[in-house]
């Protein structure tokens, strides 16, 4: 592409976004004082010519992409207790993070109260317990929800913990058009890969539909999903298999959205993805900008939708954890910093850096700081983030991403005839078992040394001194249980049975059941309440026996 193209695209597309989106500060040259373009072009005819900003953007959603603003820097935390989780925020809101992301542990994500038979070994052992809207005033104390953008990863429960934050951006006095932010809301890569299901598929598809109509109604800049392969790659997918199957999700959650009445396009516009980031940095950035146009295109064709920013699949990268070893831990902090980069490159629009002690138990501040330095580096000592796509035009990563592409759209292209689609697969056992096959014979490949993990299988150490391991406070669980029997003792028991059985009645018609559970955990009613309710009228899940 000519440089007349080149400054032609510059004034015609950069200008309009540079005012929406303040520039960042300082010259966009090399370190030898080389002056640098928005973006390259390449010369040859056989290349898409579209810039970034342009459809189908797969050089990135933005024309000018990091030189307006880096990519938001979202660091995944949760310990134990509210009050434990609250002083980690504040530590990196300090430091330089720019979001928030919240890890819940595992009875709040599958709907128990800590104290549950069931849950009370597993409180507050993988993240932070929310058993009532008093956790949530706790976890945010001092934080202003109008100034943070906040990540939740939370599906089952999804739309019970988004009702709480709009309650505890009432309590703040904050418009909840104002809040910024992300629900994972995904139930289907939950069937298949990660296990925190309570209902079955019917009902979990009813609750995420029930979260879009909320979302529309109450915090129209809200992000009311995040369809997820970063869990489907922890179970042991390929790159190929990761875009094929998110995607897939994603058209099934636009189409229920449909089915329910919803506006497709006000739908799209909100719908945002999650990645995970591994080792091949190549196929990954191919991955990222595969990814971007087959969704692009997806909305427009399949779903006639002709609003660019429907179109538009912006994404969130966490680093992949199942790549870290506990052998020579240092070590991850190398694999996260390539797989970061390889985010970056693909044109990410917030990340996570895994901690490099995250294979051994929740990161340390230490290390959670050098993962948020990692980011920091890359965003403001590398120059990656100076022109967009840098990647794009080399014949290398072209044609990765054309072949990605392909080989994903073929999966699909097979979930659509044998199975009607993504839930019917996904009933089937079909996704899960190919995630097992796949996962399995990676792991065999890594016993035999046929797959290089440095410190493992290759250039592995006779004698390693034990890691420290950081633990969060043994008195945690204490607090926990303290805070739900006080709030348990402190509200009306009268009020919160009513509103319970107002939303029981409720869940047994279609109306969307978002102001009713807004209505309970107002009343300071518990997740687990809510779900025992929900639970006389909704059957749980089974998985499918063929798996």
């Amino acid at each position: 592409m000519s440089k007349e193209r080149s400054h032609r695209w510059q004034a015609e597309a950069w200008k309009p976004f540079v005012e929406k989106r303040p520039e960042r500060k300082g010259a966009f040259e090399t370190a030898s004082g080389l002056s640098l373009e928005p973006a390259y072009f390449s010369g040859d005819p056989s290349i898409s010519a579209e810039g970034p900003g342009e459809y189908p953007f797969l050089r990135g959603v933005h024309p000018t992409m990091y030189r307006g603003r880096h990519w938001t820097m979202r660091q995944y935390a949760g310990f134990s207790s509210a009050r434990q989780t609250n002083e980690r925020f504040r530590y990196l809101l300090k430091q330089g993070q720019t979001g928030l992301s919240v890890a819940f542990d595992l009875p709040t994500q599958m709907g128990y109260e800590s104290d549950h038979a069931l849950a009370a070994p597993e409180a507050g052992m993988v993240g932070v317990a929310i058993n009532s809207l008093r956790d949530l005033e706790q976890m945010f104390e001092g934080i202003p929800l109008e100034k943070v953008s906040t990540s939740m990863t939370i599906n089952a429960t999804g739309l019970i913990l988004f009702a709480m934050y709009v309650a505890l951006a009432k309590r703040q006095q904050v418009p909840s058009e104002k809040i910024r932010g992300t629900i994972q809301n995904d139930i289907l890569k939950e069937f298949i890969a990660r296990g925190n299901y309570r209902f079955d598929v019917g009902a979990s598809m009813r609750l995420t539909t029930d979260l879009f109509h909320f979302q529309q109604e109450v915090a129209p800049n809200f992000n009311p999903i995040s369809v997820s392969g970063y869990h489907m790659r922890e179970a042991g997918c390929t790159a190929v298999q990761e875009v094929a199957f998110t995607l897939a999700d994603g058209i099934a959650y636009l189409e229920a959205a449909q089915a329910a009445g919803l506006d497709p396009t006000v739908t799209a516009r909100r719908i945002s993805f999650f990645f995970n980031g591994h080792n091949d940095l190549f196929e990954e950035v191919a991955k990222f900008r595969a990814a971007r146009r087959m969704w692009a295109r997806i909305v427009k064709v399949r779903f006639g939708i002709e609003d660019e920013k429907a179109q538009q699949l912006r994404f969130h990268t966490q680093t992949g954890g199942s790549t870290l070893t506990s052998r020579q831990p240092e070590v991850n902090a190398v694999r996260v910093t390539i797989q970061a980069l390889a985010a970056v490159l693909g044109g990410t629009q917030s990340l996570h850096t895994n901690a490099r002690d995250e294979a051994l138990g929740l990161p340390s501040e230490a290390s959670a700081l050098l993962a948020l330095r990692t980011q920091q580096v890359l965003a403001y000592e590398s120059g990656v983030a100076d022109v967009a796509d840098p990647l794009g035009g080399s014949p290398f990563i072209e044609t990765l991403t054309d072949d990605l592409e392909a080989a994903a759209l073929s999966e699909m292209k097979r979930i659509e005839m044998d199975y009607g689609g993504m839930v019917g697969a996904v009933a089937a056992g079909y996704v899960q078992r190919e995630i097992h096959r796949v996962a399995v014979q990676h792991q065999k490949s890594v016993e035999s040394g046929e797959v290089a993990v440095i410190g493992v299988n290759q250039f592995v150490l006779e004698e390693e001194e034990a890691p420290e391991v950081f633990r969060p406070e043994a008195r945690a669980r204490q607090e926990i249980h303290h805070s739900l029997q006080e709030i348990r003792e402190e509200r009306d028991d009268a009020q919160v049975n009513t509103v319970l059985e107002a939303l029981k009645n409720l869940a047994a018609t279609d109306t969307p059941l978002g102001p009713a559970i807004l209505e309970a955990v107002e009343a300071y009613a518990t997740v687990g309440e809510i779900c025992e309710t929900l639970g006389e009228v909704f059957p749980p899940y089974q998985p499918p026996s063929s798996f």
